[in-house]
């Protein structure tokens, strides 16, 4: 009972942590579709968007975030239950992540200009940080 008690929490955790990334995904994604249509075209339709995520150098940095994503779907999804050290790493790999850097390249300086320009993006990543102070550290348990 002790472990489906752990793998609940574990799953807690990984589905707490998918939801707050989904989120910031998706505020990140509106952000860059303005700017893109702002300074390159108009985006005609969902398809041509999922198009322009998927293949689209524009929207590279993004996918480094969906990777993440997709990790912890597959991991939510396997037949074993997640345990506390895949959690533990998802959520490092989240922690890692989301550090913006002005010098930095890739995700972390396309993130950073993203907060320098969208307050959208300010507050969703303040939610994100709760988030993964919520799903940092479970709780221990009593041998």
């Amino acid at each position: 009972m002790a472990a489906n008690r752990a793998s609940s929490e574990t799953e807690q955790r990984l589905t707490q942590l998918r939801n707050g990334l989904l989120h910031l995904h998706k505020v990140l994604l509106d952000s860059e579709r303005s700017v893109y249509e702002r300074d390159i075209k108009k985006v005609g339709s969902p398809w041509e968007m999922l198009d322009l995520l998927m293949h689209d150098p524009w929207f590279a940095w993004l996918r480094e975030l969906s990777t993440l994503v997709v990790e912890i779907d597959e991991r939510l999804a396997d037949e074993e239950p997640a345990t506390k050290s895949d959690a533990d790493r998802l959520v490092g790999w989240g922690r890692t992540l989301l550090v913006p850097a002005e010098e930095g390249n890739g995700f972390a300086k396309r993130y950073f200009e993203a907060l320098q320009r969208d307050p959208n993006v300010i507050l969703a990543h303040a939610e994100m940080m709760k988030v993964l102070a919520a799903v940092g550290e479970e709780p221990a348990r009593p041998a």
